[in-house]
C-alpha cells in the first residue's frame, strides 16, 4: 500500500507551471506646466526612486518628452498612475502618465 507522503509528492511533481503576470511600462510625459521639483518628488514618493535616479529620469522626461519610470504588474501600474494623477491635480499640475505592455 502506497503511503500518503508518496502520493503527495507524486501530485506535487504533476503541478502545472504558473505563468508570471504580464508586465506594464509606466510612462511619464513632459508638459509645460509641471515643475521639475514636483516631478522629482513624485518619482521619489510614488515610484520609490532615489534622489539621483529621480533627477536623471526627470531630465530624460524633460529632454525627450517622456520616459519609462517603472515596469509593474497591471494593478500596481494603474495604482501608481492614479496616485500620480491625484497628487498632480491636487497641486494644480497636468502631469500625465500612461502605460503600455512591456
Amino acid at each position: 500500500m502506497e503511503s500518503t507522503i508518496t502520493k503527495i509528492r507524486t501530485n506535487i511533481k504533476k503541478k502545472e507551471k504558473i505563468d508570471e503576470p504580464p508586465q506594464y511600462k509606466v510612462i511619464m510625459h513632459n508638459d509645460d506646466v509641471t515643475t521639475m521639483d514636483f516631478v522629482v518628488a513624485i518619482l521619489k514618493m510614488v515610484f520609490q526612486k532615489s534622489h539621483e535616479e529621480a533627477v536623471d529620469l526627470m531630465l530624460t522626461i524633460h529632454n525627450n518628452g517622456s520616459a519609462v519610470v517603472g515596469i509593474y504588474s497591471y494593478d500596481i501600474a494603474i495604482s501608481k498612475i492614479n496616485k500620480t494623477h491625484q497628487l498632480a491635480r491636487a497641486n494644480g499640475f497636468p502631469l500625465r502618465c500612461t502605460y503600455d505592455k512591456a
